[in-house]
């Protein structure tokens, strides 16, 4: 049995039943996560942090592994002019985790705020990062996005338009 981590408590603290996915902590690429999990790729979800310019506090944006972020999307949905995306070291300092193991459920004592790509809605479960790298929960989507406070939005494109 795994270590439990902070993610773990917190869905249990909500009632969230969960599943625990173990793989190699040396794939970072939510692609590679889903492949060797034997999941479906569109299942995996990853979390970027986002920086907004002109402000302290970035954002998250939970995505399917293969779909891009779309930041001009992104601004209009949460109504600022402009966003970036963290640089990797910058995602490290700002979270206190490791790219490849950033999770919304480890940073929700932040406030920061969270936007779950509108395609999540079709989904009755999906699979984020438990915090760190090696380790996913897989996890119903309805009871998630009322844990997290998650904004429902628009702010992806699909590899072929992007």
């Amino acid at each position: 049995m795994p270590a439990k981590l902070n993610s773990m408590r917190v869905l249990e603290q909500a009632k969230i039943p969960y599943e625990i996915l173990e793989y190699p902590n040396s794939i970072r690429d939510a692609e590679e996560v889903a492949e060797a999990l034997g999941i479906p790729y569109w299942m995996v979800y990853k979390t970027l942090v986002v920086q907004v310019e002109g402000q302290a506090k970035p954002m998250l944006a939970v995505i399917a592994s293969e779909r891009h972020l779309d930041l001009k999307k992104l601004a209009v949905a949460s109504g600022v002019k402009k966003v970036r995306m963290a640089a990797h070291k910058d995602a490290e300092a700002l979270t206190g985790l490791k790219v490849g193991g950033i999770s919304p459920l480890m940073l929700r004592d932040k406030n920061w705020t969270i936007y779950l790509d509108r395609h999540v809605a079709d989904l009755e479960h999906i699979a984020i990062s438990a915090g760190q790298r090696g380790m996913q929960v897989r996890v119903p989507v309805v009871p998630l996005l009322n844990l997290l406070r998650a904004r429902l939005a628009d702010i992806t494109t699909d590899e072929d338009s992007a």
